[in-house]
């Protein structure tokens, strides 16, 4: 049979562009060249779409692009190519894309809008999942509706920020108290998180997530809790992992901690009694399917180690694909491979795709009422 062809998106116009760029070279090195002939799709934090096999090392190198050519994926389901937008250039048929784009316009339901548009199967969520799975106001919202417990919080938009910032920090003060975590409602990798101690600290976090987002929350902090992990795969019937614990370097698991320093530790399964990985696990497929996500999501707990209640924090509809990141390895420990993992994920997308072909998109009424 011939091999599918898999475009590997990456990059983007995000905050998140450098983890991208690791999480891309670990599913690039994965796939098995047998089955897949591997398409790299790179997206510059310009906005720059390449397709050429060098576009993981530009981008990482932040070589010069002026000469390289370029490819788009249009928003025209005859094609289901990327479309060069030099004429010399020939269409590159797409079978499958695999987007791994962390943060904005990648995780967000922006790009996945594209992807429909051009009805090309694609591994993960699609617009409304990707959407408040991104949005953690909206997120928590829903998740409160659905009786799953989230930390207490509040929100409100900068600009209301910077016209009644003493009311606003005192009804943080009064209906949450220190310390608290202050996030812009729309990005991952931890950026523009911060923990506040004490009014001064807040008041700084809320202006430095206020750079990131026009959309600001505010989550009472669990004291003494526990970060666990769990991952969770597939479509309409999901599956959850082992739970894994994040022991941080830092005080928090910041941006830092993830990423660049290498101390933060993973406890892998997580050392839970049973009732509490079961609750874990029940609750990590319960928000996966509230929030309408599909094939592969990371949702991140708070377990207070003294009486083990368990906070949903948030979820991530496209986890981190680096060596260390826990949504890979968390089904390791759960007798999942990483090349096995990715090839479900394919075949998720490819179903997925299927479904909503079976579903019709045209109605024919009684008469021509409209000319």
């Amino acid at each position: 049979m011939p091999k599918l062809k898999v475009g590997i998106v990456f990059g983007g116009r995000s905050a998140e562009h450098e983890v991208s760029l690791v999480s891309a070279a670990s599913v690039m090195n994965a796939l098995d060249k047998e089955k897949y002939e591997v398409i790299p799709i790179g997206i510059s934090p310009e906005g720059r779409w390449l397709s050429s096999g060098e576009a993981l090392k530009l981008l990482k190198e932040k070589s010069s692009l002026d000469n390289q050519p370029e490819h788009l994926i249009l928003p025209d389901p005859r094609k289901k190519a990327l479309v060069p937008l030099d004429s010399a250039n020939q269409p590159q048929s797409v079978d499958v894309l695999f987007p791994v784009l962390h943060g904005t316009y990648g995780e967000d339901g922006t790009i996945q809008g594209l992807f429909e548009l051009a009805d090309i199967p694609y591994v993960g969520a699609g617009v409304l999942g990707s959407a408040v799975g991104m949005d953690k106001v909206v997120q928590k919202e829903l998740l409160r509706q659905a009786k799953i417990p989230v930390t207490p919080s509040m929100w409100f938009l900068f600009h209301e920020f910077a016209k009644n910032e003493k009311k606003l920090i005192l009804e943080a003060e009064k209906k949450l108290r220190y310390p608290m975590f202050i996030k812009p409602a729309n990005l991952g990798s931890s950026i523009g998180i911060t923990k506040a101690h004490d009014r001064n600290e807040l008041i700084a976090s809320v202006r430095l997530a206020g750079e990131y987002d026009r959309k600001i929350l505010v989550e009472k902090g669990i004291e003494n809790a526990r970060e666990i992990e769990c991952s969770v795969l597939g479509n309409d019937n999901p599956v959850a992992s082992v739970p894994g614990e994040v022991i941080p370097s830092n005080e928090f698991y910041d941006y830092d901690a993830k990423y660049v320093d290498g101390k933060s530790t993973a406890v892998i399964p997580a050392k839970l009694p049973t009732a509490v990985t079961k609750k874990v696990q029940q609750l990590a497929a319960q928000s996966f399917k509230v929030l309408d996500c599909s094939g592969m999501a990371r949702v991140d707990f708070l377990v207070t180690k003294k009486t083990n209640k368990v906070y949903m924090n948030e979820i991530n509809t496209i986890p981190g694909f680096t060596s260390i990141s826990m949504y890979p390895k968390l089904w390791e420990a759960s007798g999942v491979g990483y090349s096995e993992l990715l090839d479900r994920l394919i075949r998720l997308a490819i179903e997925r795709h299927r479904g909503k072909q079976n579903l019709k998109t045209t109605f024919e009424p009684k008469k021509d009422w409209y000319r």
